[in-house]
């Protein structure tokens, strides 16, 4: 497993993590028993970094994760990374309310995390977004705290924009800001990317196959269940999905080309980007995982790069890529 750097100041890590959210939520039922193994499977393959948030399921992803952590052969466990976010509060229904970044609730949701998870420390703390209500130095000044007492390792970031990630780098050292990027949210390009960049931090990308819709095998007759979070996205809806599933067939040309997966294709391409990018494929399934893993195989020369740019470019997308309300709440707007 190849590996990249997590910022100046951050650990180094495999240079694909694994986003286990859908393990627990939002994208509908999921399968435990394969939810661990594909855990597992990572661990084997050399994969070090294990993000979830403690709202994924109410805490249930995080109860999942150290499952999987207690029943992984001793030195497989011991190379894992926790990424967790924190801030999303919830109600026994299932309902979400606004983000929580004051100091006090850090230190509260940081002891249910380290908890649930059965760790002594998390690798890399961050809010999920951050709190309109708190200066964003005052929420980094409280996970500095928890790295002095050895609670936290490493401070990163979430779906802020520019500005603020200059504010909490001027707080703490930054590890990391985790944003989406792929190759039809290409939004951090114009500012997140550039600051980042400067300020000597990397960028842990989500959403590299936007929650399956370039991954090739999002098809326009699959029927979304209402837990699913795609049901209510705009970029699956109607015309929206006819178009953005045309992006994918001119993908699919390219990738047959190469021998690959469309999926393969787009998160290879997230790889070509950087070394301080590392992508975050939310397999669900050891073979979504396998089929993410051979990303790392696929090499994208110049000519690659440029017919996968006369396919997808920039802006290409049709629909936002949350519903309206929760966009006021990300570092881009599109």
């Amino acid at each position: 497993m190849h590996t990249r750097p997590l910022g100046k100041t951050g650990p180094q890590v495999s240079a694909l993590g694994l986003g286990c959210m859908g393990m627990s939520a939002l994208y509908g039922s999921a399968d435990r028993t394969e939810a661990i193994a594909t855990i597992h499977a990572a661990l084997d393959a050399g994969v070090t970094l294990l993000d979830t948030g403690d709202f994924y399921g109410m805490g249930h992803n995080e109860l999942l994760i150290g499952e999987a952590l207690r029943t992984a052969p001793a030195a497989l466990r011991e190379q894992a990374l926790t990424s967790v976010k924190f801030g999303a509060l919830r109600d026994p229904d299932g309902g979400w309310g606004p983000t929580d970044g004051r100091p006090a609730a850090v230190r509260n949701f940081a002891a249910y995390s380290l908890q649930r998870l059965g760790v002594d420390h998390i690798d890399v703390y961050r809010i999920s977004r951050a709190d309109p209500n708190v200066p964003i130095e005052e929420t980094v000044g409280a996970i500095a705290e928890l790295v002095e007492k050895g609670h936290v390792r490493h401070i990163g970031l979430s779906e802020v924009g520019a500005d603020a990630i200059r504010r909490a780098a001027a707080t703490a050292p930054i590890s990391d800001l985790q944003i989406e990027y792929s190759l039809i949210s290409r939004a951090v390009e114009d500012q997140i990317l550039p600051t980042t960049r400067e300020l000597g931090i990397s960028v842990t990308a989500y959403g590299v196959l936007a929650r399956g819709l370039i991954s090739g095998h999002f098809t326009a007759d699959r029927q979304l269940s209402a837990d699913d979070f795609r049901a209510h996205s705009p970029r699956f809806q109607g015309d929206n999905l006819r178009h953005n599933l045309s992006l994918v067939d001119a993908l699919r040309e390219i990738a047959e080309r190469k021998g690959v997966t469309v999926a393969q294709i787009a998160v290879a391409w997230v790889l070509s980007r950087g070394e301080d990018i590392v992508p975050l494929v939310g397999a669900r399934t050891r073979e979504r995982l396998s089929e993410s893993l051979g990303a790392l195989d696929v090499t994208l020369d110049a000519d690659d790069l440029a017919a996968i740019e006369r396919a997808v470019p920039p802006g290409a997308a049709a629909g936002a890529r949350y519903p309206e309300p929760m966009m006021a709440h990300l570092g881009t707007k599109e």
